[in-house]
């Protein structure tokens, strides 16, 4: 499949085309020339003026529905909402039913992926069941091609139970993705902490439950001389702790979601569930400290926390409504929105992800296998239930024009257009 993407921007640092406009040709599944090119017979043309190519895009924190959940998403419309977000990886965590926690699970998912434009990568279950109780088949999983282990969005709550899964992690040089929350002080709250939650007459939150947690978590990795990475931290505080944490050269890495880095807890005046999101939507101040923290280098990567929900766990009151949005499609018009420069998208996106994961990074450079995304980050456009390719619906955006559109996936030796 020989294609020919003409006058793009290319989005590297890695390659030393970084900040060029080329010309890039793909044959066979390979970047064969970079440069200014004469189209040859029977390649396909794709004018990419105005927009950026930069390595393909990596999700290290997103949920699907199978096997168990399919009414949320199957594994056909993931991939789908995936190359219209850009994306060419995904890291898929474990939160199914059942949960992914042995060799044939994993086995699973990969066989039911394989030969897709999309490479998902299954996460295994730290502890059966996801009951932080016994540790689940880690090395088997591994074995089987499980890139990480979670527990998803639950919380290890037992401190002795998260030091023996670390030492265990450690023998693997695996890698353990924690979410963090002190359950015994958040309890049952719904919302950040603060002047709001008062004003809207709802149990709140305090950041004090994510700081605390990942204050262990950093102690623990530290006795335990091991690596830990905190997914989807929300405060400024957090990012102060894991700034430290880096300067005293402890093995701590950490990601934020897209929608952390615009949303606020103001939007929740209305109740509209679909803001209804783990960690909660915190304030601005938080909101510029995760920018701040992107910039300097303390948070490693921006992932979508994809979370398909279907209608009736979301349009419910707010307090017994499900957590989550879908959020593959529109990773990269919040980014935009947030003012992140297209070079940080790339990083932060596609580069540090793979790197977290031990995988091979994509770069934009001649003789290597092509995989990329293309996008124009100032063309417009309409986020509806026609251009969703979510199975479920639950996003505060459906309906509304965004700015920044992917126009183009390569990989696997697969394109695909938008």
């Amino acid at each position: 499949m020989n294609l020919l993407v003409k006058n793009v921007i290319i989005t590297d640092p890695q390659s030393q085309f970084n900040k060029q406009e080329c010309d890039v040709r793909v044959v066979d599944g390979q970047i064969k020339n970079i440069g200014k090119l004469t189209a040859q017979e029977g390649e396909t043309i794709f004018d990419a003026s105005g927009a950026c190519l930069t390595p393909g895009f990596f999700d290290l924190n997103c949920v699907a529905g199978d096997p168990g959940f399919e009414t949320k998403e199957d594994l056909e419309t993931l991939t789908a909402a995936a190359k219209a977000g850009g994306f060419t990886g995904l890291a898929l965590l474990p939160q199914a039913n059942p949960v992914v926690q042995s060799k044939s699970q994993v086995e699973y998912i990969i066989n039911k992926t394989r030969n897709n434009l999309v490479d998902v990568l299954p996460v295994g279950a730290i502890s059966q069941n996801r009951e932080a109780k016994e540790i689940a088949e880690l090395f088997d999983m591994q074995q089987a091609g499980a890139v990480a282990f979670s527990d998803g969005d639950r919380a290890l709550q037992d401190d002795g139970f998260m030091s023996r899964a670390l030492q265990y992690a450690k023998g693997l040089d695996a890698l353990l993705m924690v979410y963090p929350e002190n359950k015994s002080i958040a309890g049952k709250s719904q919302i950040n902490e603060s002047k709001n939650s008062v004003l809207l007459g709802m149990k709140g939150l305090p950041a004090l439950a994510e700081e605390m947690h990942i204050a262990r978590d950093i102690f623990l990795a530290t006795y335990n001389e091991t690596k830990i990475h905190i997914s989807n931290i929300s405060t400024a505080g957090a990012v102060a702790l894991i700034r430290k944490a880096k300067k005293d050269d402890i093995q701590v890495s950490c990601d934020v979601t897209a929608h952390h880095l615009v949303f606020t807890e103001e939007l929740l005046a209305d109740f509209d569930s679909n803001y209804k999101v783990k960690p909660p939507l915190r304030g601005k101040a938080d909101v510029k400290a995760l920018i701040a923290g992107l910039k300097d280098g303390t948070i490693d990567a921006i992932t979508s926390q994809h979370r398909p929900e279907e209608i009736e766990f979301k349009n419910v009151e707010f307090e017994i409504a499900h957590y989550g949005i879908i959020a593959l499609q529109t990773v990269l018009p919040l980014l935009l929105k947030a003012g992140l420069d297209v070079g940080m998208i790339a990083e932060k996106l596609a580069i540090n992800p793979r790197k977290l994961l031990n995988l091979n990074i994509p770069v934009i450079e001649e003789g290597t296998k092509a995989n990329f995304t293309v996008f124009n980050p100032n063309e417009k456009w309409l986020y509806n239930s026609s251009s969703n390719f979510s199975k479920s619906a639950n996003s505060p955006l459906l309906g509304t024009e965004l700015i920044g559109k992917v126009i183009l996936v390569y990989n696997n030796n697969q394109y695909k257009e938008s």
